[in-house]
């Protein structure tokens, strides 16, 4: 957990298992502290080095409407059409595509570079599967590459968006197929997933039965009609009811 109470993933961990995780503890100054992660951080970790390229590349000219696209194979939409489908302004738009750039000259980034950057930020353990999962949740057209429009429309609700759509991106995170149901199978892939990418900071770590259990409680809250699948209605109507999810 975070030191607000929310998860270590951004998304929807809460404390189902009924557990505190054990304080992981790092050494600065002579001084043991607990690690000081923030929600917005964590969810964000996997695009911060695209972010911070973008604001150390100076600004240009503010009458530069253009997302400099003669340089890239792959051309995103318009500045205007971009704008009207996130909350972000035209300024924020152009600095994310320089940084967006900066990492991606060719306009796309394929999973194995996606891999590449979040797992730096994630060295105490394996973050490979849940950033398969991630990259999956981010490419909306599913063709094995996301686009800046699918990186700037996704980021857009997780930072800006309403509980709602968080919550309908959370539930596309945890519906690996795609079919509109979420199912045990599908939730125990992504805890263990989770359980492997934060390594000594989850609890148990050792224990092999902790990813099961906690899907347990989740579905013991969100599968309402108990026919074995969570449905979108479902997870936003019980995480809506249940502060702590």
């Amino acid at each position: 957990k975070t030191q607000d109470g929310s998860t270590m993933d951004g998304s929807l961990l809460g404390d189902a298992n009924g557990v505190e995780p054990r304080p992981g503890r790092v050494k600065e100054s002579e001084k043991w502290q607990k690690p000081r992660f923030t929600r917005k951080a964590l969810m964000n970790c996997c695009l911060v080095k695209w972010v911070i390229a973008a604001r150390t590349t100076p600004d240009k000219d503010s009458s530069d409407s253009d997302l400099e696209l003669s340089t890239v194979r792959h051309q995103p939409e318009g500045l205007d059409q971009l704008q009207v489908q996130t909350k972000f302004t035209k300024k924020e738009l152009q600095s994310l595509y320089r940084g967006f750039k900066n990492e991606c000259p060719s306009g796309l980034v394929d999973e194995e570079t996606f891999k590449t950057i979040y797992s730096q930020f994630f060295p105490q353990g394996d973050a490979t599967t849940y950033a398969h999962f991630l990259f999956n949740a981010f490419d909306m057209e599913r063709n094995g590459s996301i686009r800046f429009e699918d990186f700037v429309i996704g980021l857009s609700v997780l930072l800006r968006g309403s509980v709602t759509e968080k919550l309908n991106w959370a539930f596309n995170l945890y519906d690996i197929n795609k079919d509109g149901y979420i199912t045990k199978e599908e939730m125990l892939a992504i805890m263990k997933s989770i359980y492997d990418m934060m390594g000594r900071y989850t609890y148990p770590s050792v224990r092999d039965d902790a990813p099961s259990e906690h899907v347990e409680k989740f579905f013991q809250k969100m599968d309402r009609n108990r026919d074995g699948v969570v449905t979108i209605e479902e997870f936003i109507e019980t995480c809506q009811k249940v502060q702590q999810l």
